[in-house]
Order: C-alpha cells, then structure tokens, then sequence
C-alpha cells in the first residue's frame, strides 16, 4: 500500500517515531507521502525522507491554514524549495474555510500562485479544501489548465461532489472518515469506480474506528483499506493493488528516479 498523506514529523510522533514507522512497514506500506504545512515543518520532513529515501516522500506547500498575511514569504520559501529538490508534488494546499475566514483572500491567491507552481515543475497537487469544496473547485476552473490534476486529500464530501472532483481530473483521497458511523462515504464509495480511489490516514489526525479519537499511524491504513472493500464489496487485496497502481500513476519519472 502507499500511504498519500500522512504528517510523520509532527511532534506528536516524537517518543517513538522509529517504532511507528516500523509498524508501518511491517503492515505492507511501501510508501508514505508526506505534505509539507509551513516553514516550521521542512527540517522535519526533509530529515525523514533523508532518513527512508524512497519510503517517505515529501511534498513542498504552503497549508492553507498557515496562510497569514505575509504568506508571499512562506510562498517564496516553497518556490526556492522547489527549484532545487525533487519534490513529489505541491502540497497541501487549498482552502480552509472551518475555523477562520480571515484571510480567505489570502488563501485563494496562495493556492492559486502554487497550482501555478505545480504546472511549472510539472507535479500534482494535494488539496485541502475543509468546508471549501466548491469554492476551491471555482478556483480550479478559474486556473483553467485541464493538464492540473491531484488529490483531494480527506475527501468526505457528497457523490455530486466525488463526480466533480473526478470529472475535472482528481483522484479522492480516502481517510478514516470511511470507517465513522456517520461519516457519510457509505453513500458515496458504493457510486465511485475503485480506480478514482488513493487511501490515506492524515496521521496523526482523524484515526479510523476502533481508534477513533486517539493518535492516528499509517499503520492504521490497513482499517481504512477494510471499509473500503466491505463499502464497495470488493476484497480488501484488490482495494490494496487498485489504490496504489493509482497513487503510483500520479508519480513522475523524476521521484521516482530520486528514490
């Protein structure tokens, strides 16, 4: 399996981040894919894929929820990073409109400057878009180059969403949130071909269920490849060859040579 999103740095690993990637490996992840929030999380990400070349893959963005008023800074810090390392996309970038709208403004030039960014280093891109699906696929649109394409990182939107998504030429990124009783994906997963799919877990946030509510680990990808299957009633193998032939697709010769 490949594990698209995960935040492995964060601090919340510290005491045993050996062990937890361990675990990881010992589950069958061959790859985990790392997005980049601010200047804050770069020393951390960059010494782990020093660490696992080729196992844990760093993306180089600027958070939407990290984007203040003096974002052009961050901005110039991810154009300088990714100029001079192989990157394996631009993220995570988007909109979050949830907690504050203050600088709404600011995120939507942010993401537009980075998708940007992406075509020019000819990369993908991993969406946030938290209480923002429509507006950030206006902004999509508005960028209007149908060569962009991605991942809709924690998709737990609605099957007339999922079909947007698709439609414009992302893939939609599956988290724990399958595994919640209310999460809502049991009426979409079931609408959506298996090959529009990438799991993820976005530890150490959002655990699948019998975890929920403690600190997520790749390891736990496992749960979330489970639901799948059990939602769209196919084996969980398949879900597993399927979900990582796709997230493979999205990987240039240029990662994968510097793996």
């Amino acid at each position: 399996m490949i594990e698209t999103h995960a935040h492995i740095y964060d601090e919340q690993f510290e005491p045993e981040r050996d062990a937890m990637l361990s675990r990881a490996w010992q589950r069958g992840i061959e790859q985990i894919w790392m997005p980049n929030c601010d200047h804050t999380t770069v020393n951390g990400m960059m010494q782990l894929a020093d660490k696992y070349p080729g196992r844990c893959l760093p993306m180089m963005g600027l958070h939407p929820c990290y984007v203040q008023a003096d974002f052009e800074k961050e901005l110039q810090l991810v154009e300088d990073w990714l100029g001079k390392y192989p990157f394996l996309a631009v993220g995570e970038i988007g909109l979050d409109l949830f907690w504050d709208k203050t600088f709404r403004a600011q995120q939507e030039e942010a993401f537009l400057i980075q998708c940007g960014l992406a075509r020019q280093h000819n990369l993908w891109i991993d969406i946030h878009s938290r209480n923002a699906f429509w507006e950030t696929i206006a902004l999509i649109e508005q960028f209007a180059d149908p060569a962009l394409t991605g991942i809709f990182h924690c998709f737990t939107g609605t099957l007339e969403e999922a079909q947007k998504a698709i439609e414009l030429g992302f893939k939609l990124g599956i988290g724990g949130v399958a595994t919640f009783k209310n999460g809502g994906l049991d009426q979409v997963l079931p609408h959506v071909a298996l090959e529009q799919l990438v799991l993820e877990t976005d530890s150490p946030y959002l655990a699948p269920v019998p975890y929920r509510g403690k600190r997520n680990e790749p390891a736990y990808l496992d749960l979330v490849a489970q639901r799948v299957g059990d939602l769209m009633q196919v084996p969980k193998e398949q879900v597993m060859a399927t979900t990582t032939q796709t997230a493979r697709s999205l990987v240039g010769p240029k990662v994968l040579s510097a793996s």
